[in-house]
This record gives structure tokens, sequence and C-alpha cells, in this order.
């Protein structure tokens, strides 16, 4: 196998998963509804917030060029949430307690992937959002942060390249990666529900 294996594998396995978490419901589970420039702002900060303190504490990883990539990774997430002059909230996205929980370069790069598949099909929404709310600076802001979180998996990809050694190891990377994306769906699904809305798409 290979990374670009894994990420195909991966995308197919949680395809429905990740179409949904594509969706402008997304931000509705973000928002708990309220659909106003401010909390949408605030909604993408707690995102922001919780991906900078995961990979923070994973900027020791035992691989240093893993330790540089989760660093690089902690810092551009800190900017963005610092750019978007708003206060996070105060819960974190459930997929955080998947990833804080991985242990060993191999999981955690397999994680980063999953939840970089996650980042940008959020980010997608945001940027239509502001698209819409004729803010095209923000839609920019967002569209740009986009294009960095597949620049991460690009490398996060090259490292697995690098650090798997066998079919074990791919397996526990695969794992790792669809484990945070359903997480993710799990936590929109859930969420949608409580607030009475059909999670699913109505055809």
């Amino acid at each position: 196998m290979t990374a670009a294996d894994l990420i195909d594998a991966v995308r197919d396995d949680q395809q429905t998963e990740l179409s949904r978490l594509g969706s402008s419901k997304t931000l509705y589970a973000d928002t708990r509804g309220e659909m106003a420039p401010e909390v949408v702002l605030s909604a993408a900060a707690t995102r922001e917030q919780a991906a900078h303190d995961t990979f923070d504490a994973w900027s020791d990883d035992s691989h240093d060029d893993a330790a540089a990539l989760f660093a690089d990774a902690a810092a551009e997430t800190a900017e963005r949430r610092d750019s978007l002059d708003a206060e996070p909230g105060d819960e974190t996205p459930a997929m955080h307690g998947v990833l804080d929980d991985l242990n060993g370069t191999v999981e955690r790069l397999g994680g980063f992937v999953g939840w970089t598949l996650v980042d940008k099909k959020v980010k997608e929404q945001y940027t239509g959002f502001f698209t819409g709310q004729a803010d095209p600076q923000t839609a920019s802001t967002f569209r740009s942060a986009g294009s960095d979180v597949e620049t991460l998996r690009e490398k996060a990809a090259e490292l697995l390249d690098a650090v798997c050694e066998s079919d074990d190891d791919w397996d526990a990377a695969e794992a790792a990666a669809i484990e945070v994306i359903a997480t993710a769906y799990d936590e929109y699904f859930e969420t949608l529900e409580d607030l009475g809305v059909n999670p699913k798409p109505v055809c």
C-alpha cells in the first residue's frame, strides 16, 4: 500500500460521511442552528483551537519529521484562529477526542489525514457561507485555509510512505483515519437530530 492508496481507501469507505460533512448542514450543526456570521466565525475558531491543542501536543513526536509537521499544523491553526477575530466556544469537536487518544507516529499520521479530509470539507462550507454573505475577504480566507490543509495532507502522505513498514502499519493508519471521520460524522448526525433536522439529504 501507498499513502495515495490509503487516502483513496479512506475516501471510499467514508464516502457518504464525507459527502454529508461537506453539506451546508455542517454549519447548521456547528452553530446549533444560529447561522449568523459572528456565530459561524466562533464555530470556526472553535475548530481551529481544538486542532491547535491536538497538534501542539503531538509536536514532541519521536519521529522528527512528523514532529515538525505537527508543529507546523499547530502554528497554522493558531494563526487562523487568531485571524478570525472571534472567541472559540467551550465545546471541543468529538473527533479531537479520538485524535488525542492516538498513540505513535503511524496512528497519528493516519488520524491527521482523517482530520484533513474532514476539515477541508468544512472549510468549503465556510467559504460558501461567506460568499453568500457578500463577504469575499472572509470567504477568501477560508478558501486559502482549505488549500493549506490540503498541503498538510500531502506532507502527511509523504511521511506515511516513509514510516509505514508493514501491512499492520498501513492498517493502523487507515483505521485511525476512518475513526476520526466516523466520529466527526456521528457528532454531526446526533447534533442535527437533537436540533430536529434530518441529517440525511432529501432527494
